[in-house]
């Protein structure tokens, strides 16, 4: 069963400039399917911020063929091992929306029964250069709400130029992640992610874009100064 990993390192500037420029090739590491190297990006920061377009602290996004390839990748690759040194989660796939070129989506979704369960969300997308400004328009509010959201764990951005855009958020509940997509959480605005969608709708922004929700496996290392960023499922007894 294939695996997917999400992972956060900060480095010096110039190893993450040929990161970015020189990112893996799965043709050329054993049991990699897929990766995006990107740039972190602050949610909800200034537009013309240096903090949306190029940071130390890399983003990497991977599908592997078996969590062994992962490890193997992790131990003894040089970009492994730097990698190993950030914070990282390994993934389950549950379900997608929309579609990405290159991840090899299980066909199947699987579903949490529980809506308190814990989940993972990420969403990644290739933009439509001239429709970076609706989308920033439309986006910044719906950041803000991610970032700000006490449902939400954990939750960032990244980006890879020219294109590339990507969130990531950690919820304490399935049921609280849904209900912001939903604009039903008790928060100031909540309807600012349905009304962005509407807008994706009316005319995307998009060349390709997909949403991924999924049940974190395990969890490693720390991510400015924090561990246990994942919550623990809830048994009841």
């Amino acid at each position: 069963m294939s695996i997917f990993s999400y992972h956060l390192v900060k480095t010096s500037y110039y190893k993450a400039f040929r990161i970015l420029v020189f990112s893996p090739q799965p043709k050329n590491i054993s049991g990699l399917i897929h990766i995006e190297c990107m740039s972190f990006m602050t949610l909800g920061s200034k537009v013309l911020s240096p903090a949306r377009f190029f940071s130390r602290k890399i983003i990497v996004f991977a599908q592997w063929k078996s969590e062994e390839d992962l490890l193997n990748y992790l131990e003894n690759d040089g970009f492994g091992k730097v990698l190993s040194k950030g914070w990282h989660t390994r993934l389950k796939f549950l379900r997608q929306w929309g579609e990405f070129e290159g991840f090899k989506i299980p066909m199947e979704n699987d579903e949490l029964n529980d809506p308190s369960a814990p989940v993972v969300a990420v969403t990644i997308a290739r933009m439509k250069l001239f429709q970076v400004p609706r989308f920033i328009h439309w986006g910044r509010p719906v950041e803000r709400l991610v970032r700000d959201h006490p449902g939400s764990t954990l939750s960032l951005a990244s980006i890879k130029l020219p294109r590339t855009v990507s969130t990531f958020s950690v919820w304490k509940s399935q049921k609280e992640m849904t209900d912001m997509v939903h604009g039903h959480s008790s928060v100031p605005q909540p309807e600012r992610h349905i009304k962005a969608m509407k807008e994706r709708k009316r005319k995307d922004f998009h060349i390709e874009f997909t949403t991924l929700r999924f049940k974190s496996l395990s969890e490693h290392g720390e991510w400015d100064g924090r561990k246990n960023i994942i919550p623990i499922i809830k048994v009841n007894k």
